[in-house]
């Protein structure tokens, strides 16, 4: 199977976008996998897929698919590259753009300066809505949040404070993200077995109220350059923890992130990412059909 694409990247995490407007392709989980391979196919940290509007007052549906083949539910930076490409095929005139994802929906806004802002969405605390057991578990209180230990090879164990941005998060506080040990422990972290849908394993520095470093370990992923909905996750623990500001800008390994949430007593309020959105190329690839 021949298929048009076209590569994008935001902060450095890449994917590959596939336009479903006029009719499903139809690829299976190794179709997807063998375009995300670096060797044998494209390349990309996921699949995206523009698809018509599901109902009335949406523009688009938005799908992702991790290198894994699997498919999950959210994907920030993602998004930023989904709104460039819908504008810039002339798919839509409208800013901002309404958008159906897996768990909900998003709006997703081109700024002037170029960048692209997305409305997130609310964080989810509910631990059967993330979904995290921490029964039998005692958290650590010394924050003004709680940080929930999760035990790893070798009697170690990490505290990791829990939060859904759509998807699962688990933020844990680190002094550098350097010497952090994202390539050890974030496999624990990912699969563990109190995050029965897997998880996102973010790694945060703070450097100031208003500025931290990051690293994220994507479930079915590994670690990426960067990830929207990790930054996402991290600010709003940072916040909630007593560390950071209502605005934030999240230094990855692939480019900056702001991040702006202002919490209220209902923690309801929704998080709002802005970051870069880059089309690096297009071409058309064949797809095999006789992959496992």
């Amino acid at each position: 199977m021949r298929i048009r694409f076209t590569k994008m990247q935001g902060a450095g995490n890449d994917f590959v976008v596939l336009d479903e407007t006029r009719g499903r392709l139809g690829l299976s989980a190794a179709q997807y996998r063998w375009l995300a391979d670096r060797h044998f196919g494209v390349g990309a940290d996921q699949i995206l897929t523009v698809r018509p509007s599901p109902a009335p007052g949406l523009d688009f549906e938005y799908v992702i698919h991790n290198a894994d083949g699997g498919e999950v539910e959210h994907c920030g930076n993602g998004a930023r590259c989904f709104v460039r490409y819908v504008t810039d095929k002339r798919l839509t005139d409208r800013n901002p753009v309404r958008v159906k994802v897996r768990n909900g929906l998003i709006s997703l806004a081109l700024d002037p300066d170029g960048r692209v802002t997305v409305d997130m969405g609310a964080p989810v605390f509910d631990h059967a809505r993330v979904p995290f057991d921490g029964s039998g578990l005692t958290p650590d209180r010394t924050l003004a949040w709680e940080r929930w230990p999760l035990p790893l090879a070798g009697a170690e164990s990490a505290p990791v404070a829990v939060v859904s941005m759509g998807n699962p998060h688990a933020v844990l506080l680190v002094d550098d993200v350097d010497l952090a040990p994202v390539a050890s422990w974030g496999p624990q972290i990912e699969r563990h077995v109190r995050f029965p849908a897997r998880v996102n394993a973010g790694f945060l520095q703070v450097v100031s109220r208003r500025e931290v470093r990051l690293r994220v370990f994507e479930r079915g992923v590994g670690e990426t350059l960067a990830c929207g909905t990790g930054a996402c996750a991290a600010v709003v623990a940072g916040i909630r923890l007593g560390l950071l500001d209502a605005r934030v800008d999240v230094h990855t390994r692939g480019g900056v992130l702001t991040i702006a949430w202002q919490d209220t007593p209902a923690h309801d309020a929704p998080v709002m990412m802005t970051g870069p959105a880059t089309t690096v190329f297009e071409g058309e690839v064949d797809v095999p059909d006789d992959l496992a």
